[in-house]
């Protein structure tokens, strides 16, 4: 089943020219990475201010978001992404209810 994965990072408003470039090549790598299905990179503009980027994907299974999560080039773009943000990104990972209305048994 697929899943959703929304990225969190809040961010130093001086810094945000240093930031959107990295997120852009991350984005670009994940394209390629098996299971990657869609995504897209959002910034928050209401409340004015927040300084954040949010980043939605779609991938067809947690296996296959997890493979890319470690994987070193991953990794490597992540820590330089590290340097630059206010916060720790935050990852929530979710998947579809079952039928729209209810969730699947556990």
């Amino acid at each position: 089943m697929a899943v959703e994965i929304f990225i969190r990072r809040r961010f130093r408003p001086e810094r945000a020219g240093e930031l959107a470039p990295i997120i852009v090549k991350l984005r670009s790598l994940a394209t390629m990475q098996p299971g990657y299905i869609s995504g897209e990179t959002l910034k928050c503009i209401e409340p004015p201010g927040r300084n954040e980027y949010l980043v939605r994907s779609t991938w067809r299974s947690v296996e296959d978001w997890k493979k890319w999560l470690h994987s070193p080039e991953r990794m490597t773009l992540q820590s330089q992404i590290d340097l630059i943000l206010k916060d720790e990104t935050e990852y929530l990972i979710y998947e579809p209810l079952v039928g729209g209305i209810m969730p699947k048994p556990s």
